[in-house]
């Protein structure tokens, strides 16, 4: 009997691998001044930081190592506490704000009349400058503005309300904006994700005679899942991170009920000159954006990588 005859693999020509070789050092020498920025600004203060949160770090005296006493005073501070809570509701705007995108993308996906103007209307709070929007919401905002006013007129509320001055309010108000601008921006991605959505399986369902509905929720929503996941993380890691939008329109206040972890590690670092204490409250919040994303990439991951 004879023996089976073993192919073995062809060798790579001497002068492909070498071309090889030179499309790599190519890309990575375009990649290089963008991993050096990264590096210098980003990799390196977040290492250092990270470091100096274990100091006593001052501009005016030797540095200590303190290890994690800092952390210890931070998780003993109440105003920290309420921060970390603060940031964790402000997880409440996500569910919101993502199916709000879908609904509007699903909406401006059709060919309406005027349906540009409609997709521009809503990406403006995008690029509009937070200073502009905390103006233009503070003025909404004061009990003698715009909402209060159309409230009254409409009988829902018998008094003016103190959406930035009432410690119960000023939070959900602050959350509304960021909800508010962020609306935009995530349409826009599930817009760019519909329309790179295949027609076939839209018109196989529609002969199947399935309703829009049943399209919706069979084929356009599984088919959405990467973009889901991709927009839930970022939309979950900028509520962990709101800080600009509490700095223009309450500056933590009233009573510090609006006072988020960020904000608090921007209070201790750079009013206070607490550097150590803001860097490590920075630190935390890091750990639990981290952590959240894990999660999201562990249990949220699209059908077809499961």
């Amino acid at each position: 009997m004879s023996k089976p005859h073993i192919y073995a693999p062809a060798s790579i020509p001497a002068s492909a691998s070498a071309t090889s070789k030179r499309r790599n050092l190519l890309a990575y020498a375009f990649l290089t001044p963008a991993l050096l920025l990264l590096v210098m600004f980003s990799f390196w203060p977040v290492m250092y930081g990270s470091y100096l949160s274990f100091t006593d770090f001052s501009l005016i005296r030797e540095v200590h190592w303190v290890g994690f006493a800092n952390y210890r005073a931070l998780f003993a501070n109440d105003m920290f506490l309420t921060g970390l809570k603060n940031s964790l509701l402000f997880l409440l705007v996500v569910p919101f704000t993502q199916l709000g995108a879908i609904s509007l993308a699903v909406l401006v996906n059709n060919q309406l009349p005027g349906i540009r103007w409609f997709r521009a209307a809503y990406y403006v709070p995008v690029v509009t400058t937070v200073s502009v929007v905390g103006i233009m919401w503070g003025f909404m905002f004061h009990e003698q503005g715009t909402l209060n006013y159309v409230l009254l007129q409409l009988h829902i509320i018998a008094a003016p309300l103190g959406w930035l001055s009432d410690d119960a309010l000023a939070l959900f108000a602050v959350m509304f904006v960021s909800f508010w601008r962020g609306l935009g921006w995530y349409m826009v991605m599930y817009l760019a994700a519909l329309q790179s959505l295949p027609a076939e399986m839209q018109e196989a369902a529609i002969l199947d005679g399935a309703n829009r509905w049943q399209r919706f929720w069979r084929i356009t929503v599984p088919m959405l899942k990467p973009t889901i996941l991709v927009c839930s993380i970022m939309s979950i890691l900028a509520a962990l991170k709101a800080y600009q939008e509490v700095d223009v329109l309450t500056q933590g206040g009233p009573m510090n009920s609006t006072f988020t972890a960020l904000y608090y590690a921007y209070d201790q670092g750079l009013k206070h000159l607490k550097l150590p204490r803001g860097l490590a409250a920075s630190f935390v919040v890091s750990l639990c954006c981290m952590a959240i994303a894990f999660v999201c990439l562990r249990w949220l991951k699209p059908g077809h990588r499961e």
